[in-house]
């Protein structure tokens, strides 16, 4: 039998069982998998976390080190996130430059960041408009069982909350500890025929129709926003998905993340 006949006859099962009100592994809607977060996974970086949700496995490294600053912000520190789709995490995966599902991954991640202000710009900088911290965070994909975008931000901000800034190795004074100011955590949630699903393993993110991941903040405002798939989401539904995506939001934050300062 095909690979597509196969990935079609899945998809029906998936779409049947959820309109059913039963998911794959017996989960309810707004539950999520089991979530593991495993901070100074990587003893080289300034911060680091390895987040596994399910099957899913996500690594993340944070690595700081001094440089120009841009033209137009001579004062401000500087962000720059990159994802890595290992081969070895999935057959879907080929080896190469960034492909778009890995430039949207970190794109997504970094929104939030920035969104949220969670990093105090202005405090990576070491000489305005000579040089500034330069913030490196690397996203791993180690294992793909769906739900990455959650993953991969929870990791990242997980590993920003024990950022540590390497003054004494370049030579440099200062503060060596940059606390976040938010925790910005994104909550991804499907429509499969009408039902809403929060962390969707691989096999239900290829049946649905949309995606809506929710980017909030501790205090339930939004710092990112992002639909995707080729269905229609109407007014009241994306609504709805926010409210979902705050709540359970607020729920990962209270049990994994605490600001430390």
């Amino acid at each position: 039998m095909g690979f597509e006949v196969m990935e079609d006859l899945r998809k029906d099962y998936v779409y049947d069982l959820i309109d059913s009100g039963k998911r794959i592994d017996g989960r309810g809607f707004q539950d999520y998998r089991e979530i593991v977060v495993e901070r100074d996974a990587i003893d080289k970086a300034e911060g680091s976390a390895l987040v596994r949700i399910g099957d899913t496995a996500v690594l993340v490294g944070v690595k700081v080190e001094p440089g120009e600053p841009f033209p137009d912000t001579p004062n401000l520190g500087v962000i720059m996130t990159n994802a890595e789709l290992r081969p070895g995490a999935s057959p879907d995966f080929e080896p190469g430059p960034p492909d778009e599902n890995s430039i949207e991954l970190a794109r997504l991640v970094d929104r939030g960041i920035r969104g949220s202000e969670a990093l105090d710009l202005e405090k990576l900088c070491i000489e305005p408009g000579v040089k500034v911290w330069m913030t490196f965070i690397d996203i791993h994909i180690l294992d793909n069982d769906g739900n990455l975008i959650d993953a991969a931000a929870l990791g990242a901000i997980a590993s920003l909350l024990q950022l540590r800034i390497p003054t004494e190795r370049y030579g440099l004074t200062g503060d060596d500890m940059l606390s976040p100011r938010e925790t910005p955590i994104a909550v991804s949630i499907i429509d499969v025929g009408g039902n809403f699903l929060v962390d969707p393993c691989l096999y239900e993110e290829n049946a649905a129709s949309s995606k809506l991941t929710v980017i909030s903040n501790a205090d339930g405002t939004l710092s990112g926003l992002q639909k995707s798939g080729n269905g229609g989401l109407k007014q009241e539904q994306i609504e709805a998905m926010i409210a979902i995506g705050i709540e359970k939001g607020q729920e990962i934050r209270e049990k994994f993340l605490v600001i430390e300062g």
